[in-house]
């Protein structure tokens, strides 16, 4: 399961410095705004003590980690929505990522220029989630006015859409990201073709390098519009929380296989029935489900027996799988 996060943030704030350490993929990271053209693109293997310790009790010739995808996107500015700086390329290539990571920059370094001119984390929050809003109340609008021939018409599928698209659209307008509203199972289908970038969660990512201590950022600051973590790409500290808090934010869970010939960690999304989860290991063991031997990694450790499940078991974070066809 490929699935990537895209790290963003206004120019300056350490999001190139980031992507680098986290994936040791050198990219331009130099002092000087839109250094970062075209996105870059870097697999991190997410920290897991419990892969390792299934792979040495079975004695594996090779260890395979579960993996994320981050993408490194240049700087927003004031007015990308309006096309200001390289905004509609960038605006472009967030729309292509699962997840964003917005990196706040909270370290003060007079020899780090500011496009503000200031160090302040929230108003850099505020600006970049103003130029998501814009971006999507424009696309909205574009796309309500292609559905309003049909939804006049009384067409179930366009007048669904339209429903869904203007209750995103009521909390741009009140400057909120349309993640922060509720919305049916229904509404979230309509939603999800359209690709609006404030439906996509949200990890704030403060960066702390050389931090003034009287720079504070709490949680509850952000609106509750996303989740928050803490990094130092110049100490390289808070980087596993920041993978698994990304590898958590994307609805990820992990299962295991394990043998003499390989360890593996694969990727799920929360809630699969096993035959849906054996399609992480090939396409065919969905249709060819018979059952499925399963095993807590922790009781595997302990040699403990294997319980048969069959196809309407939803698989856990740990759990290892033996699939039979």
């Amino acid at each position: 399961m490929s699935l990537s996060i895209g790290i963003v943030g206004l120019p300056n704030v350490g999001k190139s410095t980031l992507f680098n350490a986290l994936t040791k993929k050198q990219v331009p990271a130099e002092n000087y705004p839109f250094c970062t053209i075209d996105p870059s693109v870097g697999v991190v293997a997410v920290p897991d003590e419990r892969l390792g310790k299934l792979s040495e009790f079975s004695q594996s010739a090779k260890t395979i980690p579960a993996a994320v995808e981050f993408v490194d996107i240049a700087g927003l500015v004031a007015g990308a929505a309006k096309g200001e700086g390289l905004g509609n390329k960038f605006l472009s290539h967030i729309r292509e990522v699962d997840a964003i990571a917005q990196v706040v920059r909270v370290f003060q370094d007079p020899n780090v220029i500011h496009v503000a001119n200031k160090v302040d984390p929230l108003n850099d929050v505020e600006v970049i989630n103003l130029e998501l809003i814009l971006a999507d109340a424009e696309m909205i609008a574009h796309r309500l006015s292609s559905l309003s021939r049909d939804a006049r018409q009384g067409v179930k599928e366009a007048v669904a859409e339209e429903a869904a698209l203007k209750k995103a659209a009521g909390a741009l307008e009140q400057g909120k990201l349309a993640r922060t509203l509720e919305y049916t199972v229904e509404e979230r289908v309509w939603l999800k073709p359209n690709n609006l970038l404030t439906m996509k969660p949200i990890l704030y990512v403060l960066n702390t390098s050389q931090a003034n201590e009287n720079v504070k950022v709490e949680p509850s600051q952000l609106g509750g519009s996303g989740v928050m973590v803490t990094v130092d790409p110049i100490f390289e500290s808070g980087f596993n929380d920041l993978i698994k808090v990304s590898y958590q934010l994307l609805g990820l869970i992990t299962y295991f296989t394990t043998g003499p010939d390989e360890t593996r960690a694969w990727t799920i999304k929360k809630g699969w029935k096993a035959p849906e989860a054996g399609t992480a290991i090939h396409t065919d063991f969905k249709t060819k489900f018979i059952r499925a031997e399963v095993i807590w990694w922790e009781d595997f450790l302990k040699k403990g027996r294997p319980r048969t499940e069959g196809k309407e078991y939803v698989v856990k974070d740990g759990d290892v799988i033996e699939f039979k066809i």
